[in-house]
């Protein structure tokens, strides 16, 4: 690659958008449910989000803020993730908006609480995969430098898996049946699986 463009970010990009998060794209987005510790529901939608680990199963999502979800996971050590589709697109956007703490953002989004079995945070009704979980780690990052940034990775154990079962064909779970949305970047890009985009390709032995 002769012709690039190079920067270091710690002295700014030098484009009309950071890159960043446009190429490291497109990423799942992991739509928390989460519960205080005086009993406030909370729906909120991150775009780092990610799966880390087999056994035990391990979801994690970054903050880039002390948020309402960080604050309850950290009061209760619970939070549910839901999966967003293409067809509660809005309603996951609805979640996005910065709302006080007291606010309920299923009733923002007109979405439906289903209590969950093991943790006490509901699941969205309306979402066709959920995952319960237990917080294992609350940590805050930091740079190279050492200095802590103002953002937090929460992990946790998956200990409850709700899925539709018109989405798993013999035995199998269809990942692009559900219509998955996830993150591409800028200020607003996403980017939706639909079944003619999947294509096979197995590991060398």
């Amino acid at each position: 690659m002769s012709d690039v463009h190079f920067y270091e970010p710690s002295h700014g990009h030098g484009l009309k958008h950071d890159p960043f998060n446009a190429i490291i794209a497109p990423r799942p987005i992991g739509w928390i449910s989460s519960r205080s510790k005086s009993g406030h529901h909370n729906l909120a939608p991150y775009s780092f989000f990610n799966a880390f680990n087999y056994t035990p199963p391990i979801i994690g999502f970054s903050s880039t803020a002390w948020k309402d979800t960080v604050s309850n996971v950290t009061e209760t050590g619970e939070f549910v993730w839901n999966l967003a589709t293409h067809a509660l697109k809005d309603a996951m956007n609805a979640t996005s908006a910065t709302l006080a703490s007291e606010v309920d953002e299923f009733a923002v989004a007109g979405l439906t609480k289903v209590p969950g079995r093991l943790v006490d945070v509901p699941l969205v009704g309306e979402s066709p995969v959920s995952f319960e979980c237990k917080v294992t780690q609350i940590v805050q990052l930091q740079g190279a430098d050492g200095v802590k940034a103002q953002a937090w990775l929460v992990l946790g154990e998956v200990v409850a898996v709700h899925i539709a079962k018109d989405l798993i064909v013999d035995g199998v779970y269809q990942t692009a049946k559900a219509r998955p949305i996830l993150r591409a970047g800028r200020a607003g890009d996403y980017v939706e699986i639909r079944p003619e985009a999947m294509f096979e390709m197995l590991r060398p032995n």
